[in-house]
């Protein structure tokens, strides 16, 4: 699957309650740089109940400006949750469905323990 396929999907709680759309993805980085490019992996998507657009670095806490933008992509973005792909039951054609029991952590990373 394309990453770029999945933007904008709908989430699903196990219950099938929409709780959002696909709005981004996080990876991880598996070692040091090679000559190219290093390994990653993918620790999870990000789910936003109102906007499946980028959130253009904005869910940083330290990026505040141009203070208009920032203030509207929070608000678009605010609810917005990642969860781990753990957590992450089937991934459809027209749905993602989550785990029973899935947690849901801040976008910005901060509370994953896997920064």
């Amino acid at each position: 699957m394309i990453l770029g396929d999945l933007l904008g999907t709908p989430v699903h709680d196990p219950g099938g309650v929409r709780l959002g759309r696909v709005a981004d993805a996080r990876f991880t980085i598996d070692g040091p740089p090679g000559q190219l490019l290093t390994g990653t992996s993918l620790l999870g998507l990000v789910a936003s109940p109102h906007s499946a657009s980028s959130f253009l670095g904005y869910e940083r806490t330290g990026v505040a400006r141009p203070w208009p933008v920032a203030q509207l992509l929070r608000w678009r973005h605010s609810g917005s949750f990642l969860v781990l792909w753990a957590d992450i039951d089937i991934i459809g054609t027209d749905s993602v469905r989550l785990r029973e029991g899935f947690t849901a952590y801040s976008p910005a990373l901060s509370d994953t323990g896997q920064e």
